[in-house]
């Protein structure tokens, strides 16, 4: 898994999050998340099949977080939002310091990693 840890500052500073971001207006997930990967790790990207959702309130506002199995066209990220990145087990996840909206996907991905072929 794929995880990043934003910058110092703000309400999520040194939080680790699965990298991705909002759709724009008009804007499919997958291609939002693209979009979202390509700025912020300056890699291209194939979005492929949604794995997870999980639903969360920020100040009276309604989110919906997605998770997608995606193939990355390079390693070599350059990282503008984030300080760090990290490809862990998906049974580490548990122990990062994960955001608390980004936590609520782990029992839909728990779920999905039992049932998926791994290689």
């Amino acid at each position: 898994m794929l995880i990043a840890r934003r910058k110092a500052g703000g309400a999520l500073g040194g939080k680790w999050e699965f990298p991705g971001g909002k759709c724009e207006s008009g804007e499919d997930p997958r291609q939002a998340l693209s979009r979202e990967l390509e700025e912020e790790l300056s890699v291209g990207s194939n979005v492929g099949e949604r794995v997870a959702t999980a639903s969360f309130e920020h100040d009276g506002v309604a989110f919906t977080l997605q998770a997608y199995v995606v193939h990355l066209g390079s390693h070599n990220m350059v990282l503008s939002e984030h300080e760090e990145v990290r490809w862990i087990p998906p049974e580490e996840l548990y122990r990062v310091d994960l955001a608390a909206s980004d936590r609520k996907l782990l029992p839909a991905l728990k779920s999905h990693l039992e049932t998926y072929p791994h290689e």
